[in-house]
């Protein structure tokens, strides 16, 4: 605990700066919360003025009705700032991006911003990044075909994490179809979480389905015991902790974590977040583990934790696009 409590200790810190700075700013603290977690999970010290820097160049150098006018720019210079020594010129790799995601049918908006950042941190060659968005572009017609209703523009960030996968469109879509129909014949009920919990758990293709899906009845049996009972919102979270092969002894960590967020004045009316937090504080904490390091486990919970951060923050910044568009 002492450790996930020192990186909880600088979650707070780095949000309470950013309140400090931000609060004529930014309207809605989940950005903030979301700013202050991303620098922890990605084990970088927060400097604010070079922080503030970055999201400053974003707003010269984006058009008038861009979203990342608004307060997006926070989300997408943080994302920005803990992945690359030179934040500003990767800004304008993924603008580039942006307009490649855009000529091959993705529409324009803050989800599709989110998917150029994702294809930026993939690390591929120019000249395959075309066929790797052809291949999200097939992934999220995909996922339509299977859930018209529950596929939305905020599955462009996942479509693209997803093509960075081996194997064929229609192997994949078996895979989390399969996911998605045994988990909702346990405690997990069908809607976009589901599909999301689904597609977290295909993305380590090195484990059987069977095991996944037992331990992530386990995890939602046993954060009930613990006094949590998990919403569809947490199911992301729990296909997190399933990638782990001692994850039932994880969760009396996360809810302790949990349990403190929810008591912070600061933090006690944005439940669903902590929960979020707190799994990702711990699992973070187990992604610096020298025995996890030599296994694909690392990348693969990497990857899902950026998955997840990016979903978060397209949603979170839609909501605020909506409701401020003419922030400063």
């Amino acid at each position: 605990m002492q450790k996930v409590q020192a990186k909880l200790d600088q979650y707070k810190q780095t949000y309470a700066q950013l309140k400090k700075e931000l609060k004529w700013r930014v309207s809605d603290n989940r950005i903030l919360m979301m700013i202050s977690a991303l620098y922890v999970v990605n084990n970088r010290r927060f400097e604010f003025n070079q922080f503030n820097d970055v999201s400053e160049y974003i707003k010269r150098n984006v058009g008038m009705f861009s979203t990342l006018k608004s307060q997006q720019r926070y989300t997408t210079a943080a994302m920005l700032d803990v992945r690359y020594q030179n934040p500003t010129e990767k800004f304008q790799e993924m603008i580039m991006l942006y307009e490649q995601l855009v000529d091959s049918k993705f529409k324009r908006g803050s989800f599709t911003y989110i998917a150029a950042l994702v294809l930026l941190g993939n690390g591929e060659e120019s000249s395959n990044r075309q066929n790797q968005i052809e291949k999200a572009l097939a992934i999220y017609k995909g996922m339509k075909q299977e859930h018209v209703f529950l596929t939305t523009q905020n599955d462009y960030p996942l479509a693209v994490l997803l093509s960075q996968l081996d194997g064929s469109v229609e192997d994949l879509m078996i895979r989390v179809e399969k996911y998605y129909n045994e988990l909702s014949q346990l405690s997990f009920t069908k809607g976009n979480d589901l599909q999301f919990l689904s597609h977290i758990l295909s993305i380590d293709s090195n484990a059987e389905a069977k095991v996944l899906i037992e331990r992530c009845e386990n995890i939602y049996g046993e954060l009930k015991r613990q006094g949590i009972k998990p919403k569809a919102a947490n199911y992301p979270q729990i296909g997190m902790l399933s990638l782990l092969e001692d994850s039932r002894a994880e969760v009396s960590l996360v809810v302790k974590t949990v349990d403190q967020l929810n008591q912070d004045k600061t933090f006690k009316w944005h439940k669903e977040i902590n929960f979020m937090m707190a799994v990702n504080l711990v699992i973070s904490e187990k992604l610096t583990n020298n025995e996890l390091l030599e296994t694909g486990l690392y990348t693969t919970i990497e990857t899902i934790i950026q998955a997840q951060q990016a979903t978060m923050i397209a949603g979170v910044a839609a909501v605020s696009v909506a409701s401020n568009n003419t922030s400063s």
